[in-house]
């Protein structure tokens, strides 16, 4: 085979993942350190220790770029096991959303974000679409093993029940900045299992 053959292609035909993990983590540390408004793809490319370019080949702009690395983040974080119940079902989401808003770096990128998202109508469309949307999805998925199980009612508000879940957990960390403990957690589980309808099975 000859030289030409064998020499791996170069530029855009070849996205590095070393280097997308390496971008992805400078910039949720960007974010955290900085904010979304001071946030610039040079301060990222030189913390992930690439060149602008490396950027550009990925995301056309800084928008892009932040959307991405908060959905690689947050979506595999709202991954929640089977555990036969909706109790134990409900609990181990709680468990993970908690993970999520305490995170260290999340939990300063997140008040930030939000408030640019308010001024940012194309921002908050494109967070809500690659972080919001997946994540329910996967928090819908949860509730309809339940119905299928017969734990809760065929006709689920799942629009509602979702934010039910997710609501309480918020308020105490984000908003009022009060601690949630695993007794906390295990109180709001019986809370959300009554106020969703759940059935007793056998």
């Amino acid at each position: 085979m000859s030289e030409h053959l064998r020499r791996t292609p170069t530029g855009a035909a070849v996205l590095q993942a070393h280097k997308t993990s390496a971008i992805t983590e400078a910039v949720l540390d960007e974010l955290a350190e900085h904010g979304y408004g001071r946030l610039s793809m040079e301060a990222v490319a030189k913390r992930a220790g690439v060149g602008k370019s490396a950027l550009y080949r990925r995301w056309p702009a800084k928008q892009d770029m932040v959307v991405a690395a908060l959905s690689e983040f947050s979506v595999p974080l709202a991954e929640v096991p089977d555990t036969g119940s909706l109790r134990g079902d409900v609990r181990a989401t709680l468990g993970a959303l908690h993970g999520w808003l305490t995170h260290p770096r999340f939990a300063r990128i997140l008040p930030d974000l939000a408030a640019e998202a308010a001024r940012n109508p194309a921002l908050a469309r494109a967070v809500e679409q690659a972080v919001g949307e997946p994540r329910r999805a996967r928090g819908a998925e949860t509730l309809a093993r339940a119905v299928g199980r017969g734990e809760l009612p065929e006709d689920l508000d799942v629009d509602l029940a979702l934010d039910l879940v997710a609501g309480p957990l918020y308020w105490r960390l984000s908003v009022r900045r009060v601690e949630a403990g695993e007794d906390h957690l295990d109180r709001l589980t019986e809370v959300l299992l009554r106020a969703l309808g759940a059935r007793a099975t056998s």
